[in-house]
């Protein structure tokens, strides 16, 4: 009996109902025992943040070990500085990882040249993951473009920057060597960002391959006209037309969001031209190619083997010329990559905000502060480099309502709206005589964008970044600054719990820093408005109130472990903040924010003054030399060396009566000496007995108290940093066992090329401590100083005041 050709409509419906709708989405696959994604990318890949995948191949079948690691370290740098989070691909160990950690790298380089050391393509990865060498072990492979495809693909990344693409070779018609990577483009939707093609394949017929394969061909402009050849590798001209061209980065995002929208399932390949400095001439190119190619055919090399072949006799033909250009291009390709993914990570959230009924405005911007200069506070030099805005990061739900969580780090201090006016001179001027400055009493042309500022929002979002529960004790105005202060805060994912929106009749305006730049990016002008914390601003009795019926209850009802405060407090309040935080036990750390703030510590009003050890007010501080130098100068005007208990402290740790200036040479150096910067650490330690001097290139400096019965007292190991020992040992009211000092030096020597800011390099540092402290209680601030010092340099290489890269630190924590 056949079964009826027709269905009711009830039957059909239902049927409808549970028939899951297939669409086209980004997907996380689950980790396996043969594949892996790292946390920082899955979490980024859920947050629709920028992610830039990398492939291995260049590092374990380019370039010899150390060189690969120093290249393969300063790829992700350029991801992470140019606001995404790289996800390097490879075989390590018998498992396909998206996304290897610093040490996973460092392994996966190392092994370069090794027999058990794989290029693999899309057919090799069974072989790889599903096998082991001879003798047992599994194996570890470099994944070329192909292979870096389908992994990337799985993880549900869209970007991928490259060296050079492959292609089909010249003779191909006889000897049919065409790449994987070229039929990968044809069925693996994922956008590369490469150089074009090796200049010694056939381009016409690799273009013609591609059109077949339906993949998108596009080339950036870079500054040209809409007619451009596809680049070919190591020079700009090739003398072929490219089918598309692209006029930035943001152009290559729509395209890549609509090709994705649409479910297409094939790939995208967008050329980025070698930049024209590094360009070699295509008459040297060609004749190196023919040289090349001759001695590949007389050795019969073809197939895979060709490439590698050819590169490494470019090499020996043209000398050094090829490989800079090889560093350049790649290096070129990544930034652009990198922007490719902050457009289409911006382009993502504005539609995943418009489905949830929400709109991304001007005024919603990042958890970050890009301005010229961290908001009345900055100890640094102002960055001559562009502030480049990020998009908007929202949380999970999409809820406007701030993430409500339990913190173990408090911070108080400023939040601001920072704005950047970088003056463009007017297209009328004589080319003879270029104005580079805006001109006084009349309207310039100007590019201008905003942040989120404020110290204390910078060590709350390092912070954040580096793991820690925080929640940001500040203020805003119910003002428009302020609603854009608390939807970047819920964009980036951070409490607005402790943000206390002041009432229209409070007078109070949410703080703000204006900074007018010439056409170098470098400070003609700036102007703060930061009153709203200040106590003779018209609000200040709403702040007053605001501490007694808002923040005090927050801190009695779920004390912190540690609470931070910056100077951007007045006195009065800081001593509010000092007493609150005594009977809830906290750790309190101190952030001086200027040369001039730093000394409002010591002008608390009586009777709340500075206690002194073993009970102090203030358990750290992390100023810089000069914030160091004010704070001892304000303390001494103000005779608080002169207190009795203050000298019993001294008194009890044990430095001679004729100095330590030996001692204190060896644990640093005589220039610090001659500045003071010991001594004054030393003398500001009965107030403050955990003190680390920010010293820009030459490190930190960290200075404490030691308790008595300290272990570090008696062992070998810190004998070259225990300055002095305390000599009064029938005194054990006071508990002090002597004085450590050590100069931790820089963990990096950045070269003056790669900074791109100092802004927020010290609230980074002082987040990154701070959260490392209170993610393992009973450690020792030594213990962190390198992984809040490697932050500091993340920070330092970042368009961001706070980079976005932190989180690949926490695995050190």
């Amino acid at each position: 009996m056949s079964r009826s050709p027709w269905i009711c409509r009830a039957c059909l419906a239902t049927a409808r109902r549970l028939t899951p709708t297939v669409t086209p989405k980004r997907q996380i696959s689950s980790n396996s025992r043969y594949f892996q994604v790292s946390e920082e990318v899955r979490q980024a890949i859920a947050e629709h943040r920028p992610v830039v995948a990398l492939e291995t191949t260049i590092y374990t079948h380019g370039y010899p070990y150390p060189e690969n690691l120093s290249l393969a370290a300063r790829l992700e740098s350029l991801v992470r500085t140019n606001g995404g989070v790289p996800a390097t691909i490879g075989i390590l160990e018998g498992v396909a990882r998206v996304g290897l950690a610093a040490d996973e790298l460092m392994r996966l380089v190392s092994s370069a040249g090794d027999p058990g050391t794989l290029k693999l393509s899309r057919r090799d990865l069974g072989f790889a993951l599903g096998l082991r060498q001879p003798n047992g072990q599994p194996f570890n492979g470099g994944t070329t473009i192909a292979g870096t495809m389908i992994l990337a693909h799985m993880a549900g990344i869209k970007v991928f920057a490259t060296g050079g693409l492959g292609g089909v070779h010249r003779g191909a018609e006889t000897t049919m060597d065409v790449s994987a990577d070229l039929t990968e483009l044809g069925r693996t939707p994922v956008a590369v960002i490469s150089s074009g093609c090796k200049a010694f394949l056939d381009l016409p017929k690799t273009l013609e391959y591609l059109e077949t394969q339906g993949v998108a061909v596009a080339t950036f402009a870079d500054g040209r006209g809409n007619n451009v050849d596809f680049p070919a590798f190591w020079t700009r001209e090739s003398g072929v037309p490219s089918p598309k061209t692209l006029r930035d980065e943001t152009e290559a995002a729509r395209v890549i969001h609509a090709h994705c929208s649409l479910g297409l399932q094939s790939g995208l390949s967008f050329a980025n031209p070698i930049p024209q400095h590094h360009s070699l001439p295509l008459e040297v190119i060609e004749a190196g190619i023919y040289e090349a190619l001759q001695l590949a055919n007389t050795a019969g090399i073809t197939g895979a083997a060709a490439t590698p072949y050819i590169l490494s006799k470019m090499k020996e033909i043209t000398g050094n010329d090829s490989v800079e250009a090889n560093r350049a291009l790649i290096e070129s390709n990544v930034i652009r990559g990198a922007k490719v993914a902050q457009e289409l990570s911006r382009l993502e959230l504005e539609e995943l905000s418009e489905q949830n009924g929400r709109s991304v405005s001007a005024g919603h911007i990042v958890a970050r502060a890009a301005a010229p200069s961290r908001s009345e506070g900055s100890s640094l030099r102002r960055s001559s480099v562009p502030p480049q805005s990020s998009p908007p990061r929202l949380s999970q739900t999409t809820k406007s309502k701030s993430i409500e969580h339990t913190a173990n780090v408090f911070v108080a201090g400023s939040l601001a709206i920072d704005l950047s006016c970088d003056y463009i001179p007017r297209s009328e001027q004589d080319a003879g005589s270029p104005v580079t400055q805006p001109e006084l009493r009349t309207s310039n042309p100007a590019q201008i964008s905003q942040a989120l500022g404020g110290v204390g929002s910078n060590v709350a979002r390092a912070a954040h970044l580096m793991g820690a529960n925080v929640r940001l004790c500040s203020a805003v105005a119910d003002d428009l600054g302020g609603k854009t202060a608390l939807e970047a805060l819920n964009a980036a994912g951070m409490s607005a719990t402790g943000i206390k929106t002041l009432p229209d009749d409070s007078g109070s305006r949410t703080a703000q820093y204006v900074a007018v730049n010439d056409n170098n990016k470098d400070l003609v002008l700036a102007m703060a408005d930061m009153s709203i914390l200040e106590s003779n601003a018209s609000g200040a009795n709403t702040i007053s109130a605001a501490f007694d019926d808002f923040w005090l209850p927050q801190l009695q009802q779920a004390p912190p472990s540690h609470l931070v405060l910056d100077a951007n407090w007045p006195p009065e309040h800081l001593a509010r903040w000092l007493e609150a935080s005594k009977p809830t036990d906290t750790h309190v750390s101190f952030e001086p924010v200027s040369n001039a703030k730093s000394t409002r510590l010591f002008h608390l009003p009586k009777p709340h003054e500075l206690s002194i050890f073993p009970n102090p007010s203030i358990h750290l501080a992390t100023p810089n030399a000069y914030e160091l130098a004010a704070m001892y100068a304000a303390a001494r005007e103000r005779g608080l060396f002169d207190r009795a208990e203050w000298w019993q402290v001294i008194d009890a740790l044990g430095i001679p009566h004729s100095g330590a200036r030996t001692q204190m040479a060896l644990a640093t150096s005589n220039e610090l000496v001659d500045q003071g910067v010991p001594q004054q650490s030393i003398q500001l330690l009965p107030f403050i007995p955990s003190i680390c001097t920010k010293l820009g290139s030459q490190g930190v400096l960290l200075t404490q108290i030691l308790p008595a019965h300290d272990e570090r007292l008696t062992s070998g190991q810190y004998a070259p940093y225990i300055l002095s020992r305390c000599a009064n040992e029938t005194d054990d009211t006071l508990g002090v066992g002597g004085v450590y000092m050590r100069l931790f030096p820089a963990v990096e020597q950045v070269p003056p090329e790669e900074i791109v800011s100092v802004n927020g390099v010290g609230d980074t540092f002082a987040g990154t401590l701070i959260a490392g402290l209170a993610s393992r209680p009973g450690s020792r601030v030594e213990d962190m100083m390198e992984i809040a010092q490697r932050a500091a340099v993340l920070t330092l290489k970042s368009k961001e005041s706070v980079s976005p890269g932190l989180g690949t630190l926490r695995i050190l924590l």
